[in-house]
């Protein structure tokens, strides 16, 4: 169980910060959808924006992972039509339920039981992506 604290420790982390931020709430999503405010492009923004020199950072420093292996990144494919296409699933998703795979669960924890159906619908998502995932384009 130890070795499992630090994941159930980032994952409270993770829950504070998107609950603090406003991240989870269905109306601040809705007025990003509706281009009514900023505050959630700003914090896509600097998430973008920290993930980007992270990354270059790990790169520059060349950091392993932590069975001691160098993280290896791999070359983005060029062939843009399926991440439009997943984009689009993904937003329409996003913006029919207000909640990104992260917040589903915060908001759970939060106590919006609703989530739920929201949770179980990523999980049936996920599994038929696996059934169908050799017919779709990669």
């Amino acid at each position: 169980m130890m070795k499992f604290l630090k994941y159930i420790l980032t994952g409270i982390l993770f829950g504070i910060v998107m609950t603090k931020s406003e991240a989870v709430s269905w109306f601040r999503i809705q007025e990003m959808f509706r281009f009514q405010s900023f505050h959630m492009y700003g914090i896509i923004g600097t998430a973008v924006t920290l993930g980007i020199i992270i990354v270059y950072v790990m790169k520059k420093v060349r950091l392993n992972d932590l069975s001691g292996q160098p993280i290896k990144f791999q070359d983005k494919d060029k062939r843009w039509p399926k991440y439009l296409i997943g984009g689009t699933i993904f937003g329409l998703g996003w913006a029919l339920t207000g909640a990104c795979p992260g917040p589903i669960f915060v908001n759970i924890g939060y106590g919006y039981l609703g989530m739920l159906i929201v949770a179980l619908g990523a999980v049936i998502g996920t599994y038929l992506y696996g059934v169908f995932k050799d017919k779709l384009p990669h």
